[in-house]
């Protein structure tokens, strides 16, 4: 343990924002609107600054830290613990969803302004940052699913945050069921590690993970710690919405804008990618759980691309993108490229958040019509909006120089260097990806910033008199788009500076240096992904002009000209494509029938199983036979019986005569057989 991080210190940094969101939450009232915002702003501003200084420490100083902080019980030798894990991946992900969420909180002033809601809102953000914290410095598999489940709860409460909203409180209900799933996997995981190896806490399952990769699934021929990792790795595809558990994410966007960019961007969804680098040294001897992870990352990389296409709610467009990234890390996980998944879960929490915001500002300005059909020419109504989006657009597709390009890239590159057997068809999906990315990007910004305004002569659903009426930031006409509030921009500038730097910044450290070193592990001989990426990395300048003469950035630039041209030039050209791919169309317009599967199949046959149980087992056999059967016998035995109970006296004397006979000759029946016999 390093004399340099102080434990008390730590301790401050998930417990600043909780102490905000307790606050806000309990005494919202009591303190009012600024206050609820100046607290827990500051809660996570305290949190940001003392990550930050974490940060300084532990890649200069390179100090660590690994210990319990309070035993909660003891059980038979079982230690269950909190505990906090300090190193190079824990420092740079506090940063990240400390940042993210200082910025979400400025961000929320804005946009939340008019909302009822405005003090639940601060303390469920808050809360969320907390759990968010809790999950990333945990050293031990008890407080990560703590911080796992507590980030599910939050974000439930915040996609079905305007609850008299039917289609938010589906939406929340679906991403929770949907959890549940992934839930389960997840915590059988854990169950197995903890029932083989003995502890909760990761270094010493870690450490014992030679003799855990020996042994066997009992009953089958698996080996136990692959049925472990793709358990966990199940956990993942729940939390970090992969195919097929990635249904809930693009409905999660009923909540308010500000959460699509907690949520989506740099903290909840990227708790599976963060999980699955922490369990490195578990993955890293089960090629079966890692193939695994491979193709699932690439179906969702290359299939929830092609569903951003044909989005026209501006929200769903950057949400299926979220996803497709996802998937660009998964497949990173998948190869053994540990350091590039996370690059790319860091740079991609900057231009994500960015774009998501940006997205937000667009729906302020447009008086919260989110459809981009509606949209066009915002680029002189909204300034600081255009340019912040368009950095956050050219990050997103990979453009040389841009903090996406220097991860997105090396994801490419890794899988080529792959050997495992689905390394061919993730080759193929993430870079078939590229154009994708780079073409509903494009899509999306020229049909917002650019071209024809839809806007003028058209009252907004929605949209109420009180605007015409008083405006609160001098915002003119009710019809007519308007530069955001400081709040709000202010975050788009502060996301848009990392999300061009620091990718070149931190290229270096992350993959190549010492910075994650001792945080995850590789197994050199079997997975040498990294190794071959070593070999061709000259340095980041280097890099992006060699890109100019490489494959993606062809794809990627063939996208932005192709989305130019279909919506700026000539759009009776998408339109024409529509129609004759019109079946394609439709099953994209359909989500792959995903949804349809789910509610019609799985949704239909639990319940018909539920019916079945419940009338053919509950009603029939239970009560049926076991509760209600005993007491009709008996209730016929009694009638029976009743029917000998007259109370004539006469009766009576008759039944005991009778009675005596039939005693005397059942006594005397042998005796009188035998003198017949004889």
């Amino acid at each position: 343990m390093s004399t340099q991080l102080s434990q008390n210190l730590l301790l401050a940094v998930p417990l600043a924002p909780l102490v905000g969101s307790i606050i806000a939450g309990l005494f919202g009232k009591a303190v009012g609107r600024r206050g609820s915002h100046v607290l827990t702003i500051l809660g996570v501003l305290v949190a940001f600054l003392i990550s930050a200084s974490v940060l300084k420490s532990v890649a200069i100083d390179g100090a660590r830290f690994n210990a319990t902080i309070y035993e909660w019980m003891n059980v038979g030798g079982l230690k269950m613990e909190v505990g906090f894990l300090i190193d190079g991946l824990t420092a740079m992900m506090m940063c990240v969803v400390t940042f993210v969420s200082l910025m979400v909180h400025i961000y929320t002033i804005g946009y939340m302004e008019e909302d009822p809601g405005y003090q639940r809102f601060f303390s469920y953000i808050s809360l969320f940052t907390f759990s968010m914290l809790m999950l990333v410095m945990s050293n031990n598999f008890l407080q990560l699913f703590f911080g796992w489940e507590a980030v599910g709860l939050v974000s439930y409460l915040l996609i079905g945050f305007w609850f008299k909203k039917p289609t938010a409180v589906f939406a929340n209900m679906k991403a929770f069921l949907v959890n549940r799933v992934g839930d389960f996997g997840f915590i059988l995981g854990i169950g197995l590690l903890l029932a083989y190896g003995g502890s909760l806490n990761y270094a010493e399952v870690f450490a014992k993970s030679g003799e855990l990769a020996k042994l066997g699934f009992p009953g089958t021929d698996w080996g136990m710690l692959t049925v472990a990792c793709i358990c966990l790795f199940i956990g993942a595809m729940g939390k970090s919405a992969q195919f097929p558990l990635h249904v809930w994410l693009p409905d999660s966007m009923e909540g308010p804008t500000p959460i699509s960019a907690l949520i989506h961007a740099a903290t909840m969804v990227t708790a599976g990618i963060f999980m699955v680098t922490r369990m490195s040294p578990l993955f890293e001897l089960s090629d079966t759980a890692l193939n695994f992870v491979l193709v699932i990352g690439s179906i969702t990389a290359l299939f929830m691309g092609f569903l951003g296409i044909i989005q026209t709610d501006i929200k769903r467009v950057v949400a299926y993108s979220t996803l497709s990234q996802l998937g660009y890390m998964t497949v990173a996980l998948g190869v053994s490229a540990y350091n590039v998944a996370v690059f790319h879960l860091m740079t991609h929490a900057f231009f994500k958040a960015l774009l998501f915001l940006g997205a937000g500002s667009v729906i302020i300005g447009m008086h919260h019509d989110q459809d981009i059909r509606n949209m066009g020419g915002l680029r002189k109504y909204m300034p600081i909006t255009w340019i912040t989006s368009l950095l956050g657009s050219l990050a997103l597709i990979g453009t040389p120089f841009f903090a996406g390009f220097y991860s997105k890239d090396s994801i490419i590159e890794a899988v080529a260097a792959s050997h495992l057997p689905g390394a061919g068809f993730a080759q193929f999906a993430v870079t078939a990806g590229v154009f994708v990315t780079a073409f509903y990007s494009f899509r999306m910004y020229f049909l917002v910033f650019h071209g024809k305004e839809h806007f003028h002569h058209k009252p907004f659903p929605g949209e109420h008199d009180h605007h015409d009426e008083h405006d609160d930031h001098g915002h003119g006409h009710a019809h007519t788009p308007h530069e955001s509030p400081w709040v709000v921009t202010a975050p788009l500038v502060l996301l848009a500076i990392p999300s061009v730097v620091i990718g070149w910044m931190t290229i270096q450290p992350m993959l190549y240096g010492d910075f994650l070193k001792d945080a995850i592990f590789v197994n050199p001989e079997a997975h040498h992904a990294m190794e071959s990426l070593a070999e061709e990395f000259h340095g980041a300048a280097a890099m992006g002009v060699h890109a100019f003469t490489s494959l993606p950035f062809w794809l990627a630039l063939a996208g932005v000209v192709t989305a130019y041209v279909f919506y700026m030039v000539s759009p009776a050209i998408p339109a024409a494509i529509g129609r004759a791919l019109s079946p394609v169309i439709r099953v994209l317009e359909n989500k792959y029938y995903m949804d349809w599967f789910n509610e019609n199949v799985l949704a239909a046959g639990a319940r018909l199983l539920g019916v079945g149980l419940w009338k053919g087992g509950d009603i029939a056999l239970i009560d049926g036979v076991l509760v209600n059967g005993s007491a009709r016998a008996v209730g016929g035995f009694a009638s029976i019986v009743r029917t000998v109970q007259t109370g004539y006296l006469s009766w009576y004397a008759l039944v005991m005569v009778l009675g005596v006979f039939g005693l005397m000759t059942w006594q005397l029946w042998p005796y009188l057989m035998s003198l017949i016999g004889h």
